[in-house]
């Protein structure tokens, strides 16, 4: 949420169904401060309006005319890494998620999210944290740990890049992963920086998904639960 010396985040809707669309809109404007900048029913217009509008956030619909939203997402993580994507889609199907977390989606969330758990949803996702429908992230997890443990990308990491990196994991937030090592939280952002570069990857979710899958932390993870 925005604080009242703040400009609201802007956000643009992204859905080949302008009924769907709508009623996001009212949804959104009536229970949020948060300010709908502009409408896109096709890939191509979201690229557009993207860099004509810079929205803070996208709510991209996973599958869209002339390029679909994982294509979309990629491209958006490369042209411009300060929108964050909020990926909706009515698929359950574990690539549709994969791919899209590959493709720099902060968050995932089926069509039929309860409302106020959507709003706080884009509060986290605003505020940095990533953001995963309950009732998908432990077959991401599963299917992520199966997917190999070689640890190679890990042996770059220094020790207290790992320890970051287990506590980013767990679904602490800067603030508190600064507190529990006795750091400052500034530290702790550039440290983030350096770990997704390391492991070549673009934000929190990812970095918890390598973790994982590289057995940095012996269990699936809690990340930030919208419900809670």
């Amino acid at each position: 949420m925005t604080e009242n010396n703040q400009a609201p985040v802007r956000i643009l809707l992204a859905d080949d169904h302008r009924i769907f669309r709508q009623g996001l809109r009212e949804l959104i404007e009536r229970k949020t401060p948060f300010a709908i900048v502009g409408e896109a029913a096709t890939g191509s217009e979201v690229l557009h309006l993207v860099a004509m509008l810079q929205p803070d956030i996208v709510l991209l619909d996973i599958q869209l005319p002339e390029l679909d939203g994982v294509t979309v997402a990629r491209q958006l993580a490369a042209q411009h890494p300060a929108v964050r994507v909020v990926m909706l889609t009515m698929y359950r199907e574990d690539q549709h998620l994969f791919e899209a977390i590959k493709a720099g989606a902060r968050a995932y969330l089926l069509k039929d999210v309860d409302a106020d758990e959507l709003v706080e949803v884009l509060g986290r996702v605003q505020r940095g944290e990533a953001a995963l429908d309950p009732a998908l992230t432990a077959q991401m997890f599963a299917e992520f740990r199966r997917m190999g443990n070689d640890g190679s990308e890990l042996d770059a990491l220094t020790e207290r890049e790992r320890d970051i990196l287990q506590l980013l994991a767990a679904g602490y937030d800067n603030r508190t992963i600064a507190a529990r090592l006795h750091i400052a939280e500034k530290t702790v952002g550039n440290r983030l920086s350096e770990i997704f570069q390391k492991l070549g990857v673009t934000n929190r979710t990812q970095a918890a998904l390598v973790a994982v899958q590289r057995g940095l932390i012996s269990a699936a993870p809690e990340l930030p639960n919208p419900n809670r």
